[in-house]
Protein backbone atom coordinates (compact mmCIF):
# COMPACT_ATOMS: atom_id res chain seq x y z
CA UNK A 1 0.00 0.00 0.00
CA UNK A 2 2.79 2.40 0.97
CA UNK A 3 4.56 1.64 -2.27
CA UNK A 4 1.43 2.54 -4.28
CA UNK A 5 1.12 5.87 -2.43
CA UNK A 6 4.76 6.74 -3.13
CA UNK A 7 4.36 5.93 -6.82
CA UNK A 8 1.20 8.03 -6.98
CA UNK A 9 2.97 11.03 -5.42
CA UNK A 10 5.90 10.67 -7.82
CA UNK A 11 3.48 10.69 -10.75
CA UNK A 12 1.86 13.88 -9.47
CA UNK A 13 5.12 15.82 -9.04
CA UNK A 14 5.53 16.76 -12.75
CA UNK A 15 1.88 17.87 -12.83
CA UNK A 16 2.38 20.05 -9.74
CA UNK A 17 5.52 21.61 -11.23
CA UNK A 18 3.73 22.29 -14.51
CA UNK A 19 0.85 23.93 -12.68
CA UNK A 20 3.24 26.48 -11.18
CA UNK A 21 4.77 27.51 -14.51
CA UNK A 22 3.09 30.42 -16.31
CA UNK A 23 1.01 29.96 -19.43
CA UNK A 24 1.83 32.54 -22.11
CA UNK A 25 -0.62 31.40 -24.75
CA UNK A 26 -3.40 33.89 -24.01
CA UNK A 27 -0.95 36.79 -23.76
CA UNK A 28 0.65 35.93 -27.11
CA UNK A 29 -2.73 35.49 -28.80
CA UNK A 30 -3.95 38.90 -27.65
CA UNK A 31 -0.74 40.90 -28.04
CA UNK A 32 0.71 39.26 -31.16
CA UNK A 33 -1.20 41.61 -33.53
CA UNK A 34 0.42 44.65 -31.86
CA UNK A 35 3.94 43.57 -32.84
CA UNK A 36 5.39 44.39 -36.27
CA UNK A 37 8.38 43.40 -38.35
CA UNK A 38 10.51 46.29 -39.64
CA UNK A 39 12.83 45.98 -42.63
CA UNK A 40 14.97 48.83 -43.88
CA UNK A 41 16.92 49.57 -47.03
CA UNK A 42 19.84 51.93 -47.15
CA UNK A 43 21.98 53.01 -50.11
CA UNK A 44 25.62 52.70 -49.08
CA UNK A 45 28.13 54.67 -51.09
CA UNK A 46 31.62 53.22 -51.39
CA UNK A 47 33.86 55.80 -53.05
CA UNK A 48 36.87 53.50 -53.03
CA UNK A 49 35.17 50.39 -54.40
CA UNK A 50 37.39 47.30 -54.62
CA UNK A 51 41.08 47.28 -55.62
CA UNK A 52 41.51 48.43 -59.20
CA UNK A 53 43.89 47.38 -61.95
CA UNK A 54 46.71 49.91 -62.46
CA UNK A 55 46.77 51.76 -65.74
CA UNK A 56 49.14 49.44 -67.66
CA UNK A 57 49.70 48.79 -71.32
CA UNK A 58 48.62 45.37 -72.63
CA UNK A 59 52.19 44.46 -73.50
CA UNK A 60 53.38 45.26 -69.96
CA UNK A 61 54.61 42.02 -68.23
CA UNK A 62 52.49 42.80 -65.16
CA UNK A 63 49.27 43.45 -67.12
CA UNK A 64 48.22 39.78 -67.27
CA UNK A 65 49.00 39.29 -63.57
CA UNK A 66 46.75 42.16 -62.44
CA UNK A 67 44.01 41.17 -64.91
CA UNK A 68 43.86 37.61 -63.57
CA UNK A 69 44.29 38.13 -59.82
CA UNK A 70 42.93 41.60 -59.04
CA UNK A 71 39.12 41.87 -59.34
CA UNK A 72 37.55 44.53 -61.47
CA UNK A 73 36.25 47.62 -59.69
CA UNK A 74 33.15 46.93 -57.59
CA UNK A 75 30.03 49.06 -57.56
CA UNK A 76 30.31 52.49 -56.02
CA UNK A 77 26.80 52.08 -54.52
CA UNK A 78 24.99 49.07 -53.13
CA UNK A 79 21.86 48.35 -51.10
CA UNK A 80 22.16 47.40 -47.43
CA UNK A 81 19.20 45.69 -45.75
CA UNK A 82 18.48 45.21 -42.05
CA UNK A 83 15.71 43.83 -39.87
CA UNK A 84 14.15 44.82 -36.57
CA UNK A 85 10.92 44.86 -34.61
CA UNK A 86 8.45 47.39 -33.29
CA UNK A 87 4.99 47.69 -31.77
CA UNK A 88 1.86 49.70 -32.47
CA UNK A 89 1.05 52.39 -29.88
CA UNK A 90 -2.01 53.97 -31.53
CA UNK A 91 -4.87 52.81 -33.74
CA UNK A 92 -3.86 55.27 -36.48
CA UNK A 93 -0.41 53.80 -37.13
CA UNK A 94 2.18 55.23 -34.75
CA UNK A 95 4.87 52.66 -33.95
CA UNK A 96 7.72 52.59 -31.42
CA UNK A 97 11.05 50.95 -32.20
CA UNK A 98 14.78 51.47 -31.60
CA UNK A 99 16.58 54.41 -33.16
CA UNK A 100 19.35 52.14 -34.44
CA UNK A 101 16.79 50.05 -36.35
CA UNK A 102 15.72 52.94 -38.62
CA UNK A 103 18.83 55.12 -38.47
CA UNK A 104 19.98 56.34 -41.92
CA UNK A 105 17.34 54.18 -43.66
CA UNK A 106 16.24 55.30 -47.14
CA UNK A 107 13.16 53.09 -47.09
CA UNK A 108 11.27 51.48 -44.18
CA UNK A 109 8.78 48.66 -44.64
CA UNK A 110 6.48 47.57 -41.80
CA UNK A 111 4.86 44.14 -41.95
CA UNK A 112 1.91 43.50 -39.66
CA UNK A 113 0.90 40.27 -38.00
CA UNK A 114 -1.74 39.72 -40.73
CA UNK A 115 1.00 39.96 -43.45
CA UNK A 116 -0.06 43.42 -44.68
CA UNK A 117 2.87 45.68 -45.56
CA UNK A 118 3.16 49.46 -45.36
CA UNK A 119 5.84 52.03 -46.08
CA UNK A 120 6.72 54.00 -42.96
CA UNK A 121 8.17 57.44 -42.32
CA UNK A 122 10.30 58.46 -39.35
CA UNK A 123 8.62 61.05 -37.13
CA UNK A 124 11.78 61.40 -35.05
CA UNK A 125 14.44 59.49 -33.15
CA UNK A 126 16.64 59.94 -30.12
CA UNK A 127 20.06 58.29 -30.12
CA UNK A 128 20.67 58.86 -26.40
CA UNK A 129 17.80 56.58 -25.41
CA UNK A 130 17.76 54.57 -28.67
CA UNK A 131 14.04 55.27 -29.19
CA UNK A 132 12.38 56.12 -32.51
CA UNK A 133 8.79 56.96 -33.49
CA UNK A 134 7.62 55.96 -36.98
CA UNK A 135 4.23 56.19 -38.72
CA UNK A 136 2.33 54.13 -41.27
CA UNK A 137 -0.85 55.21 -43.07
CA UNK A 138 -3.35 52.77 -41.58
CA UNK A 139 -6.36 52.79 -39.27
CA UNK A 140 -8.20 50.43 -36.96
CA UNK A 141 -4.98 48.83 -35.76
CA UNK A 142 -4.61 46.96 -32.48
CA UNK A 143 -2.43 49.00 -30.09
CA UNK A 144 -0.55 47.90 -26.98
CA UNK A 145 -1.43 48.83 -23.42
CA UNK A 146 1.23 50.49 -21.29
CA UNK A 147 2.32 49.03 -17.98
CA UNK A 148 4.25 50.64 -15.13
CA UNK A 149 7.95 49.62 -15.15
CA UNK A 150 8.29 50.91 -11.60
CA UNK A 151 5.97 48.12 -10.43
CA UNK A 152 8.16 45.42 -11.95
CA UNK A 153 9.82 43.14 -9.43
CA UNK A 154 13.11 41.33 -9.86
CA UNK A 155 12.25 37.69 -10.52
CA UNK A 156 8.95 38.52 -12.24
CA UNK A 157 8.12 36.74 -15.52
CA UNK A 158 8.28 38.80 -18.73
CA UNK A 159 7.77 37.99 -22.43
CA UNK A 160 9.40 39.33 -25.61
CA UNK A 161 7.82 39.13 -29.05
CA UNK A 162 9.83 40.08 -32.12
CA UNK A 163 11.58 38.97 -35.29
CA UNK A 164 14.99 37.53 -34.37
CA UNK A 165 16.98 36.83 -37.55
CA UNK A 166 13.81 37.67 -39.50
CA UNK A 167 11.62 34.95 -37.97
CA UNK A 168 8.39 36.90 -37.48
CA UNK A 169 6.38 36.74 -34.26
CA UNK A 170 8.90 34.71 -32.28
CA UNK A 171 8.09 34.49 -28.58
CA UNK A 172 10.66 34.15 -25.78
CA UNK A 173 10.20 34.39 -22.03
CA UNK A 174 12.27 34.85 -18.90
CA UNK A 175 12.46 36.86 -15.71
CA UNK A 176 13.48 40.36 -14.70
CA UNK A 177 17.13 40.02 -13.62
CA UNK A 178 17.67 43.56 -12.35
CA UNK A 179 16.28 47.10 -12.60
CA UNK A 180 17.85 50.51 -13.07
CA UNK A 181 20.96 49.21 -14.82
CA UNK A 182 23.40 51.79 -16.17
CA UNK A 183 25.40 50.87 -19.26
CA UNK A 184 28.50 52.58 -20.65
CA UNK A 185 27.58 55.76 -22.57
CA UNK A 186 23.91 55.19 -21.71
CA UNK A 187 23.47 57.14 -18.47
CA UNK A 188 20.06 58.58 -19.44
CA UNK A 189 18.30 55.19 -19.34
CA UNK A 190 17.66 53.03 -16.24
CA UNK A 191 17.62 49.76 -18.21
CA UNK A 192 15.54 46.71 -17.28
CA UNK A 193 17.83 43.68 -17.32
CA UNK A 194 16.23 40.33 -18.18
CA UNK A 195 17.31 36.83 -19.14
CA UNK A 196 14.79 36.76 -22.00
CA UNK A 197 16.40 35.44 -25.18
CA UNK A 198 16.94 38.49 -27.42
CA UNK A 199 18.85 38.25 -30.70
CA UNK A 200 19.49 40.44 -33.77
CA UNK A 201 16.08 41.34 -35.15
CA UNK A 202 14.45 41.54 -31.71
CA UNK A 203 15.64 45.14 -31.37
CA UNK A 204 12.72 47.53 -30.99
CA UNK A 205 10.25 44.84 -29.99
CA UNK A 206 8.08 44.98 -26.86
CA UNK A 207 8.73 43.47 -23.44
CA UNK A 208 5.43 42.42 -21.82
CA UNK A 209 4.54 41.70 -18.23
CA UNK A 210 2.17 38.85 -17.42
CA UNK A 211 -0.82 41.21 -17.60
CA UNK A 212 -0.10 41.76 -21.30
CA UNK A 213 1.16 45.33 -20.74
CA UNK A 214 4.27 46.71 -22.41
CA UNK A 215 6.91 47.58 -19.82
CA UNK A 216 9.92 48.10 -22.08
CA UNK A 217 11.53 48.13 -25.52
CA UNK A 218 14.12 45.40 -26.09
CA UNK A 219 17.20 47.36 -27.04
CA UNK A 220 20.53 45.67 -26.33
CA UNK A 221 22.23 42.44 -25.38
CA UNK A 222 25.51 41.78 -23.66
CA UNK A 223 27.45 39.39 -25.85
CA UNK A 224 30.99 38.36 -26.67
CA UNK A 225 29.90 36.39 -29.70
CA UNK A 226 27.16 38.61 -31.17
CA UNK A 227 24.44 36.20 -30.04
CA UNK A 228 22.33 35.83 -26.91
CA UNK A 229 24.29 35.07 -23.72
CA UNK A 230 21.65 35.51 -21.03
CA UNK A 231 21.84 39.29 -20.57
CA UNK A 232 19.23 41.46 -22.31
CA UNK A 233 18.40 45.12 -21.68
CA UNK A 234 15.16 46.97 -22.31
CA UNK A 235 14.35 50.70 -22.26
CA UNK A 236 11.55 51.28 -19.69
CA UNK A 237 8.31 52.18 -21.45
CA UNK A 238 7.79 55.36 -19.41
CA UNK A 239 11.14 56.68 -20.71
CA UNK A 240 10.24 55.66 -24.27
CA UNK A 241 6.75 57.14 -24.05
CA UNK A 242 8.12 60.50 -22.90
CA UNK A 243 10.47 60.51 -25.91
CA UNK A 244 7.63 59.55 -28.26
CA UNK A 245 5.39 62.31 -26.91
CA UNK A 246 8.07 64.95 -27.44
CA UNK A 247 8.86 63.69 -30.94
CA UNK A 248 5.17 63.67 -31.89
CA UNK A 249 4.39 67.14 -30.54
CA UNK A 250 7.60 69.10 -31.17
CA UNK A 251 9.75 66.90 -33.40
CA UNK A 252 12.74 67.20 -31.06
CA UNK A 253 13.94 66.19 -27.61
CA UNK A 254 14.77 68.67 -24.86
CA UNK A 255 16.74 67.70 -21.78
CA UNK A 256 17.78 69.58 -18.72
CA UNK A 257 21.35 70.28 -17.69
CA UNK A 258 22.99 72.09 -14.78
CA UNK A 259 26.63 72.12 -15.93
CA UNK A 260 28.53 69.86 -13.54
CA UNK A 261 31.02 67.04 -14.01
CA UNK A 262 30.38 64.28 -11.49
CA UNK A 263 31.96 61.05 -10.34
CA UNK A 264 30.95 58.15 -8.08
CA UNK A 265 31.37 58.39 -4.30
CA UNK A 266 33.58 55.48 -3.31
CA UNK A 267 33.95 54.10 0.20
CA UNK A 268 37.22 55.99 0.62
CA UNK A 269 35.80 59.27 -0.71
CA UNK A 270 32.74 58.91 1.53
CA UNK A 271 35.10 58.59 4.49
CA UNK A 272 37.09 61.66 3.49
CA UNK A 273 33.91 63.75 3.04
CA UNK A 274 32.36 62.60 6.30
CA UNK A 275 29.51 60.58 4.75
CA UNK A 276 28.25 57.56 6.71
CA UNK A 277 28.13 55.47 3.52
CA UNK A 278 28.89 55.87 -0.21
CA UNK A 279 25.95 57.67 -1.82
CA UNK A 280 25.21 60.68 -3.96
CA UNK A 281 27.09 62.25 -6.87
CA UNK A 282 30.41 63.99 -6.21
CA UNK A 283 30.85 67.23 -8.15
CA UNK A 284 34.41 67.29 -9.51
CA UNK A 285 34.04 70.52 -11.52
CA UNK A 286 31.45 73.19 -12.28
CA UNK A 287 31.13 74.87 -15.66
CA UNK A 288 31.65 78.63 -15.69
CA UNK A 289 28.39 80.52 -16.02
CA UNK A 290 26.34 77.32 -15.74
CA UNK A 291 23.07 76.98 -13.79
CA UNK A 292 25.00 75.06 -11.12
CA UNK A 293 27.52 77.88 -10.63
CA UNK A 294 24.74 80.48 -10.47
CA UNK A 295 23.00 78.36 -7.82
CA UNK A 296 26.18 78.22 -5.74
CA UNK A 297 27.13 74.58 -6.33
CA UNK A 298 30.89 74.05 -5.95
CA UNK A 299 33.47 71.39 -6.74
CA UNK A 300 33.61 69.02 -3.80
CA UNK A 301 29.87 69.14 -3.10
CA UNK A 302 28.10 65.79 -2.89
CA UNK A 303 24.60 66.00 -4.37
CA UNK A 304 22.24 63.81 -2.33
CA UNK A 305 18.84 64.86 -3.70
CA UNK A 306 17.61 66.54 -6.87
CA UNK A 307 14.09 67.95 -7.05
CA UNK A 308 13.03 65.85 -4.08
CA UNK A 309 14.35 62.56 -5.51
CA UNK A 310 17.20 60.64 -3.91
CA UNK A 311 20.54 60.46 -5.71
CA UNK A 312 21.72 57.09 -4.46
CA UNK A 313 24.56 56.86 -6.97
CA UNK A 314 26.21 59.12 -9.52
CA UNK A 315 24.28 57.37 -12.34
CA UNK A 316 21.00 58.71 -10.94
CA UNK A 317 21.79 62.41 -11.37
CA UNK A 318 22.01 62.59 -15.21
CA UNK A 319 18.63 60.85 -15.48
CA UNK A 320 16.97 63.18 -12.99
CA UNK A 321 18.47 66.34 -14.47
CA UNK A 322 17.94 65.20 -18.07
CA UNK A 323 14.29 64.48 -17.33
CA UNK A 324 13.72 68.00 -15.97
CA UNK A 325 12.23 70.71 -18.13
CA UNK A 326 14.56 73.53 -19.11
CA UNK A 327 13.88 76.77 -17.16
CA UNK A 328 12.20 74.84 -14.34
CA UNK A 329 13.41 75.30 -10.77
CA UNK A 330 14.73 72.35 -8.78
CA UNK A 331 15.80 72.06 -5.17
CA UNK A 332 19.21 70.44 -4.72
CA UNK A 333 20.21 68.94 -1.39
CA UNK A 334 23.96 68.56 -1.00
CA UNK A 335 26.73 67.94 1.51
CA UNK A 336 29.55 70.48 1.79
CA UNK A 337 32.32 70.35 4.37
CA UNK A 338 30.36 67.70 6.28
CA UNK A 339 27.30 69.97 6.55
CA UNK A 340 24.01 69.59 4.66
CA UNK A 341 22.57 72.52 2.73
CA UNK A 342 19.93 73.22 0.09
CA UNK A 343 20.21 75.35 -3.04
CA UNK A 344 17.76 76.11 -5.85
CA UNK A 345 18.94 75.70 -9.44
CA UNK A 346 17.22 76.93 -12.60
CA UNK A 347 17.64 74.04 -15.03
CA UNK A 348 19.27 74.83 -18.36
CA UNK A 349 18.85 73.07 -21.70
CA UNK A 350 21.25 70.45 -22.99
CA UNK A 351 22.82 71.45 -26.27
CA UNK A 352 23.37 69.15 -29.21
CA UNK A 353 26.27 66.72 -28.80
CA UNK A 354 27.99 68.26 -31.80
CA UNK A 355 28.33 71.55 -29.96
CA UNK A 356 30.39 70.16 -27.09
CA UNK A 357 33.61 72.03 -26.50
CA UNK A 358 36.92 70.66 -27.70
CA UNK A 359 39.32 69.31 -25.14
CA UNK A 360 42.18 71.52 -24.07
CA UNK A 361 45.69 70.17 -24.28
CA UNK A 362 47.24 69.15 -21.02
CA UNK A 363 50.60 70.76 -21.63
CA UNK A 364 51.84 73.74 -23.60
CA UNK A 365 54.17 73.41 -26.59
CA UNK A 366 57.20 74.14 -24.45
CA UNK A 367 57.70 76.19 -21.35
CA UNK A 368 59.79 74.87 -18.52
CA UNK A 369 58.23 74.66 -15.06
CA UNK A 370 59.39 77.58 -12.91
CA UNK A 371 60.74 75.29 -10.19
CA UNK A 372 62.73 72.08 -9.98
CA UNK A 373 60.69 68.89 -9.57
CA UNK A 374 60.26 67.60 -6.01
CA UNK A 375 59.65 63.98 -5.04
CA UNK A 376 56.86 63.56 -2.45
CA UNK A 377 54.30 60.86 -1.59
CA UNK A 378 55.39 58.67 -4.51
CA UNK A 379 55.06 61.54 -6.99
CA UNK A 380 57.58 63.75 -8.75
CA UNK A 381 55.97 67.19 -8.66
CA UNK A 382 56.61 70.60 -10.21
CA UNK A 383 54.70 73.83 -10.63
CA UNK A 384 52.90 74.39 -13.97
CA UNK A 385 54.34 77.00 -16.25
CA UNK A 386 52.56 80.31 -16.80
CA UNK A 387 51.58 79.11 -20.30
CA UNK A 388 50.10 75.89 -18.93
CA UNK A 389 48.14 77.78 -16.29
CA UNK A 390 46.83 80.17 -18.91
CA UNK A 391 45.74 77.34 -21.21
CA UNK A 392 44.05 75.41 -18.40
CA UNK A 393 42.65 78.58 -16.77
CA UNK A 394 44.06 77.74 -13.35
CA UNK A 395 45.93 79.89 -10.86
CA UNK A 396 47.74 77.24 -8.82
CA UNK A 397 48.20 73.50 -8.54
CA UNK A 398 51.17 71.16 -8.85
CA UNK A 399 52.03 69.09 -11.91
CA UNK A 400 52.69 65.35 -11.59
CA UNK A 401 55.88 64.65 -13.58
CA UNK A 402 56.17 61.01 -12.53
CA UNK A 403 54.26 58.62 -10.29
CA UNK A 404 54.90 55.33 -8.51
CA UNK A 405 53.99 53.35 -5.40
CA UNK A 406 50.90 54.42 -3.45
CA UNK A 407 50.16 57.32 -5.79
CA UNK A 408 50.13 55.03 -8.83
CA UNK A 409 47.91 52.53 -7.01
CA UNK A 410 45.49 55.34 -6.13
CA UNK A 411 45.07 56.13 -9.83
CA UNK A 412 47.15 59.32 -10.13
CA UNK A 413 48.77 59.63 -13.54
CA UNK A 414 51.70 61.46 -15.07
CA UNK A 415 50.45 64.79 -16.42
CA UNK A 416 47.76 65.24 -13.74
CA UNK A 417 47.59 68.60 -11.97
CA UNK A 418 46.64 68.45 -8.29
CA UNK A 419 44.43 71.47 -7.57
CA UNK A 420 43.23 70.85 -4.00
CA UNK A 421 43.59 68.62 -0.94
CA UNK A 422 40.28 68.04 0.86
CA UNK A 423 38.91 71.14 -0.93
CA UNK A 424 41.81 73.33 0.21
CA UNK A 425 43.43 74.96 -2.81
CA UNK A 426 47.01 74.06 -3.69
CA UNK A 427 48.89 77.26 -4.53
CA UNK A 428 52.44 75.92 -4.85
CA UNK A 429 54.76 72.99 -4.16
CA UNK A 430 55.41 74.32 -0.68
CA UNK A 431 51.69 74.78 -0.08
CA UNK A 432 50.97 71.21 -1.19
CA UNK A 433 53.50 69.89 1.31
CA UNK A 434 51.99 71.96 4.11
CA UNK A 435 48.46 70.79 3.34
CA UNK A 436 49.47 67.14 3.24
CA UNK A 437 51.49 67.58 6.43
CA UNK A 438 48.31 68.37 8.38
CA UNK A 439 47.18 64.75 8.19
CA UNK A 440 48.42 61.69 10.02
CA UNK A 441 49.79 58.64 8.23
CA UNK A 442 47.03 56.27 7.15
CA UNK A 443 44.54 59.10 6.70
CA UNK A 444 42.59 59.18 3.41
CA UNK A 445 42.42 62.58 1.73
CA UNK A 446 40.57 63.64 -1.44
CA UNK A 447 42.87 65.06 -4.10
CA UNK A 448 41.14 67.23 -6.71
CA UNK A 449 42.99 66.44 -9.93
CA UNK A 450 42.82 68.18 -13.30
CA UNK A 451 43.19 65.62 -16.11
CA UNK A 452 42.98 67.09 -19.59
CA UNK A 453 39.80 69.15 -19.77
CA UNK A 454 38.17 67.33 -16.85
CA UNK A 455 38.55 67.34 -13.08
CA UNK A 456 38.01 64.46 -10.69
CA UNK A 457 38.55 63.54 -7.06
CA UNK A 458 40.97 60.74 -6.22
CA UNK A 459 41.06 59.19 -2.71
CA UNK A 460 44.68 58.99 -1.55
CA UNK A 461 45.93 57.27 1.58
CA UNK A 462 48.93 59.00 3.13
CA UNK A 463 51.77 56.54 3.78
Amino acid sequence: MLRKIVLFVIMLLPLAAAAQLPDFTELVEKQGPTVVNISTTQTVRNPLGTPQIPQLQEDDPFYEFFRRFIPSPGPREFQSNSLGSGFIISNDGYILTNAHVVEAADEITVKLNDKREFKAKVIGSDRRTDVALIKIEASGLTAVKYGDPNRLKVGEWVVAIGSPFGFDNSVTAGIVSAKGRSLPQENFVPFIQTDVAVNPGNSGGPLFNMRGEVVGINSQIYSRSGGYMGLSFAVPIDVANDIATQLKTTGKITRGRIGVVIQPVTKELAESFGLPKPRGALVSSVEKGSPAEKAGIEAGDVILKFDGKDVNSSEDLPRLVGGSKPKSKANVQLMRNKAARDVTVVVGEMQDEARTAQRQQRRGPGGKPPSEPVSRFGMTLSEPSAEQRSQLKITGGVLVEDVQGAAARAGIRRGDIILAVNNQDVKSLEGFGQLMGQFEKGRIVALLVRRGANALYIPFRIE
